[in-house]
């Protein structure tokens, strides 16, 4: 996402370079360039224009800092301006009310079946609250049978009523079984069309009439760009939304929604898909994605996915073993799985700062770990255990049996030697490092 901007502001500040002081005249290409890199990002061109007017005010006369070359400068105040343009800090969802009704809004096929079932998800997972998915969409049964599937697949209870065509009934009376139950959110499913049309707007409006909801959210396509922001607007008129959820940010999107959205209908992005899976979903945080766009990195975002999969009890065991050098290639095998279960790889990848331009042009297959784990599980129990009984003939059986050769099977018993020395260093200069405090 957002490659090919990233790419031109990079181009663009490159026009700076060796000069002493941001003047007007140097100034003047520099934001000429970014205006079309924005434009060319499918950015609302009015909000392009506002956004290089604020940079050039804030450029103006600013002496460059010590140690900082004018383009370095530039690239902060490009930074500060986009975060601003985003909304600036990270906006919460409002869970007050018992229960809490969440009211989904957006055109049919922008994901917002998917991601009711992704904010249930992860109001579960991270939040321990009780989710009940409302499936309120009587005109497609196919988006109803979704809906069962998806909450099936998070263990989440979905309320639907088959031969009830009345939308506002059907949201009434899951709210009645939500308390009944225990729910403390209800996430009502509504219905989508292909365009704006009164009827749907009518429905909705008439719907939040009479469940009240907390929170309304407007589910959008990002890959939909400026066509997006205009529905926006469209619903925001109408529905009065409290935050924007941005869909399929993972995909060839040039990011123009999530640029322009904030500055047109004033209402905060929340939350942004990332993928397929139930857990792509992310709180969207102004600033770290301004750090994106310039290409440079997240490591914030990358630290707290790996935290989500951080056991510490598993930890404090494997630390034990690698400090009596008994690290296995079952240990080995779950660090890989825990990897896995933190998203994309090359999303991953992209997040460290200075990887995701040189890693741009290089296919990372989500499967790269499939032949380490085919070949780890044809090993035998004893095997795994104890990799120095892997002699020439088990490496032979070993590679046969993962449907690999033994060059492959050599790499990775290298691999797992090197990932054992450098974790018994770590964890020996943990270990001195406590020692010496003590002293």
């Amino acid at each position: 996402m957002f490659e090919n901007l990233s790419d031109r502001l990079e181009r663009s500040f490159k026009l700076l370079k060796g000069e002493g002081k941001i003047t007007e005249i140097n100034i003047a290409e520099t934001l000429k360039d970014v205006r079309r890199a924005l434009l060319d990002a499918d950015v609302n061109y009015k909000t392009a224009k506002q956004f290089t007017e604020k940079v050039k005010e804030e450029a103006i006369g600013q002496n460059v800092i010590t140690s900082l070359k004018p383009n370095q400068l530039m690239v902060k105040i490009v930074h500060d301006e986009l975060a601003k343009l985003m909304g600036g800090t990270a906006v919460d969802i409002n869970l007050k009310g018992s229960p809490a009704i969440i009211l989904m809004s957006g055109l049919q096929g922008s994901g917002k079946t998917t991601f009711s079932g992704k904010l249930a998800n992860m109001l579960k997972t991270k939040k321990s609250k009780k989710p009940l998915l409302v499936a309120d969409d009587i005109y497609r049964p196919a988006a109803i049978e979704q809906l069962k599937v998806l909450g099936e697949q998070i263990n989440v209870p979905v309320y639907s009523e088959d031969d009830n065509k009345d939308p506002v009934k059907i949201a009434q009376n899951a709210i009645k079984h939500a308390k009944l139950y225990g729910n403390d959110v209800v996430i009502i499913d509504t219905a989508g069309r292909l365009a704006v049309d009164e009827e749907m707007m009518n429905e909705i409006e008439n719907i939040k009439k009479a469940v009240n909801p907390q929170e309304i959210l407007f589910v959008v396509d990002s890959m939909t760009g400026q066509d997006a922001v205009n529905t926006a607007k469209e619903f925001n008129d109408r529905l009065d939304f409290d935050g924007v959820i941005l869909t399929k940010l993972d995909g060839d999107t040039r990011g123009g929604a999530a640029l322009s959205i904030r500055s047109i209908v004033d209402k905060p992005i929340k939350f942004v898909g990332t993928g397929e899976k139930m857990d792509a979903i992310d709180v969207f945080h102004p600033e770290r994605m301004a750090d994106r766009i310039l290409g440079m990195g997240d490591i914030v975002s990358l630290v707290e996915r790996a935290q989500e999969q951080y056991d510490e009890e598993e930890s404090r065991k494997l630390q034990k073993k690698i400090a009596k050098n008994q690290f296995d290639f079952n240990d080995f095998l779950s660090q890989i799985n825990q990897i896995k279960k933190m998203g994309n790889i090359k999303e991953l990848a992209s997040m460290i700062p200075g990887l995701g331009k040189a890693i741009k042009n290089i296919d990372i297959d989500d499967d790269a770990f499939k032949s380490i784990e085919a070949i780890i599980h044809s090993m035998t129990p004893q095997e795994r255990e104890s990799p120095a009984l892997i002699n020439g003939s088990r490496r032979k059986r070993i590679a046969d049996g993962s449907g690999t050769d033994v060059a492959d099977v050599n790499r990775i018993l290298k691999q797992f030697d090197e990932t054992k020395k450098m974790m018994r260093m770590m964890t020996s200069n943990k270990t001195q490092k406590k020692l010496t405090k003590k002293k």
